[in-house]
């Protein structure tokens, strides 16, 4: 039970209306209103007032795994860390709804871009379309390198904006009370919403795959494969799109809350292992446009990309087993 909760329960056991709570802590109605909905926290001495009024510990309002209105004998223990208000918490999660947007329309464009470059280029080995290899070679590469040009853009310019939270993933954190309650339950909230949008990203993309699989079981034209594979990478496109913003969004739950990836553990392991995947994917960059360049077959080398992000989890997860097994035989 959050903080908001417990001040609306123990009000109307008092049998006191909003205005009646305002009255005596000589504030406002709408504030009380505010705190109850969750949309604002008490001072520490509103705090004290209320736990004198009701009768209560200052531990069980404060603290939301006490559901039992009990004094409270425990020793304050006095913690390191950032501390984080619950302003500087919904002014994070607002930024990260306007982040996750632009981040994976971004990725969505990184996607599609190679799509013009393998049309153009079934059209022009088979014939279909006037136009010579080297034409659709280059009218292709453009659109592709416009396409990543724009995500880029965005990403580093959302990027910009978005990087002062970056302590929240980094550093220890210590949320104000009534905040921890507050974010459980917007995250409790956005939990259909995320499975929701997980389903539905991983579904188009298995279901973006089938053209292609009926294509070849039917002994379809190169041209129509080329279509198809077309095809794939739009709903892949689509797909990732749905998975990166609800996996964003959910993200920011678990940096406040300091959970799973985001746990004190881990973000000690990040600072030890973060370099890692700078170097893999500027080597992946590299490589590609190598081959690229060398053999100008753009509308296929574009397979590297998945090949890798492939690769990348596994060779990720293989280095991350090995510094742990380190810090364990320290």
């Amino acid at each position: 039970m959050i903080l908001g909760e417990k001040i609306a329960l123990l009000r109307k056991k008092n049998n006191y209306s909003q205005e009646d709570l305002a009255n005596e802590l000589g504030i406002s109605r709408q504030s009380v209103s505010k705190w109850e909905s969750g949309n604002s926290i008490p001072d520490l001495d509103k705090i004290i007032k209320m736990s004198s009024l009701f009768g209560v510990s200052t531990d069980y309002l404060l603290k939301d795994e006490l559901e039992e209105a009990t004094p409270s004998e425990s020793d304050e223990v006095i913690e390191e860390g950032k501390t984080v208000s619950l302003e500087e918490a919904n002014s994070f999660l607002e930024a990260t709804s306007q982040f996750a947007s632009k981040l994976s329309f971004a990725i969505s464009l990184f996607i599609l871009s190679p799509i013009t470059l393998i049309i153009l280029g079934g059209l022009s080995e088979t014939g279909i379309a006037p136009m010579t290899e080297n034409m659709a070679v280059g009218f292709g590469t453009a659109v592709l390198l416009l396409l990543v040009a724009v995500g880029v853009v965005i990403i580093v310019m959302s990027g910009i904006a978005y990087g002062k939270y970056d302590y929240l993933e980094k550093e220890k954190i210590i949320l104000q009370y009534g905040v921890a309650g507050i974010v459980n339950k917007k995250k409790a909230e956005f939990a259909e919403t995320f499975r929701r949008n997980i389903a539905l990203g991983v579904g188009i993309i298995i279901v973006g795959v089938i053209p292609l699989m009926i294509a070849a079981g039917f002994s379809a034209s190169e041209f129509v494969e080329v279509v198809c594979s077309g095809v794939l990478l739009a709903a892949v496109s689509l797909g990732v799109h749905q998975i990166v913003w609800a996996g964003v969004i959910q993200g920011s739950f678990q940096k406040l809350l300091q959970e799973e990836d985001y746990s004190e553990e881990n973000k000690e392991l990040k600072k030890k292992t973060g370099s890692f995947a700078g170097i893999y994917w500027c080597l992946v960059t590299a490589i590609y446009l190598g081959i690229s360049f060398t053999t100008n077959l753009w509308y296929k080398s574009w397979i590297i990309w998945p090949v890798t992000g492939v690769l990348f989890a596994a060779i990720n997860g293989i280095y991350i087993s090995i510094v742990k097994k380190s810090q364990k035989n320290l």
